[in-house]
């Protein structure tokens, strides 16, 4: 089973906005040449690697919520300029909407096993997705969703 893992999208407010925010970098990167990847520098570098690559994921929290997810290709324990250790915790591009499940705030990221991940929305309605967050959450709420 692989191991995941979650972190908080900081800054992001809603699927939408983390979507466009990668795609935007991923366009950026294309025109300079550079390899197609999302990548994310933390401070700690995770000691289940080979567990996080046989499958895993990171699973984004948006606004108190898990949302997303998107699959960890590679992760690259590097030095900064000043000497400070650092990790590149490489992604697939591609963000997948998976149905929201509530998050309080945390530093850093945190392992996630998979029996413990919220499933993804396949086969929901586009309109599902591109719902506002605030409105969905308050139709799970109600038993609607």
């Amino acid at each position: 089973m692989p191991l995941h893992l979650v972190k908080l999208s900081v800054g992001a407010t809603s699927f939408r906005d983390l979507k466009d925010w990668i795609d935007e970098r991923a366009k950026a990167n294309r025109t300079k040449g550079k390899p197609v990847r999302h990548v994310h520098v933390t401070r700690m570098t995770p000691k289940r690697d080979a567990e996080l690559l046989d499958g895993g994921s990171i699973y984004w929290v948006i606004k108190g919520e898990i949302a997303a997810r998107q699959k960890l290709v590679a992760i690259e324990p590097f030095r900064d300029k000043d000497g400070i250790g650092r990790c590149r915790l490489v992604m697939e591009t591609r963000l997948v909407p998976v149905s929201p499940r509530p998050m309080r705030a945390f530093q850093g990221w945190r392992y996630l096993d998979a029996k413990s991940v919220p499933p993804d929305l396949r086969g929901s309605p586009q309109g599902l997705i591109d719902m506002p967050e605030p409105m969905r959450k308050e139709l799970r709420e109600l038993g609607l969703l």
